[in-house]
């Protein structure tokens, strides 16, 4: 199963990214495709749950040769680096805190109800340091100490 996925279309029209969720592989999935073919020339796999897994790239190298041109690579990598660094940046952190982490999301799968996050801040409170407590709230359920979503300003389902 994967989740819906979005187009970006490069400047020039020939080339997109697809950017889609795979879930049963935990990763995200770029891929660059020939818009006039429908044909997908590289694969990019970035994994966001697991930190010992580490980002890869596919081509197939049974198909034809095809020239890409060098601004539609460097467009392409550029993309499958912010996705490593916006999938990945919490794998950045110290040790322990990665650690705790990646407990958090496997045990949650990153959502917690707002009726559970009491609980659950009290147990991340006796895991890790105040001062990290929002780096690891953020990367395990994008959530503010006090509950509220990084990515809606509001309360998580609101």
């Amino acid at each position: 199963m994967t989740a819906c996925g979005m187009s970006i279309t490069h400047p020039g029209g020939d080339y997109a990214i697809t950017v889609i969720y795979s879930v049963p592989a935990d990763a995200w999935h770029l891929e660059l495709e020939l818009v006039a073919e429908q044909l997908t020339l590289v694969l990019a796999s970035v994994p966001d749950e697991d930190p010992a897994r580490e980002p890869t790239m596919s081509f197939d190298a049974g198909g034809r040769h095809l020239h890409v041109p060098r601004d539609v690579m460097h467009w392409f990598m550029d993309r499958v680096d912010e996705e490593i660094r916006t999938s990945r940046a919490w794998m950045r952190l110290r040790r322990e805190l990665v650690e705790v982490i990646h407990r958090l999301r496997q045990e949650y799968l990153g959502d917690i109800d707002d009726d559970d996050f009491p609980r659950v801040l009290a147990e991340v409170r006796a895991a890790v340091p105040e001062a990290d407590i929002p780096a690891v709230l953020e990367a395990a359920f994008g959530r503010r100490p006090d509950g509220t979503s990084l990515h809606h300003g509001g309360p998580v389902g609101s």
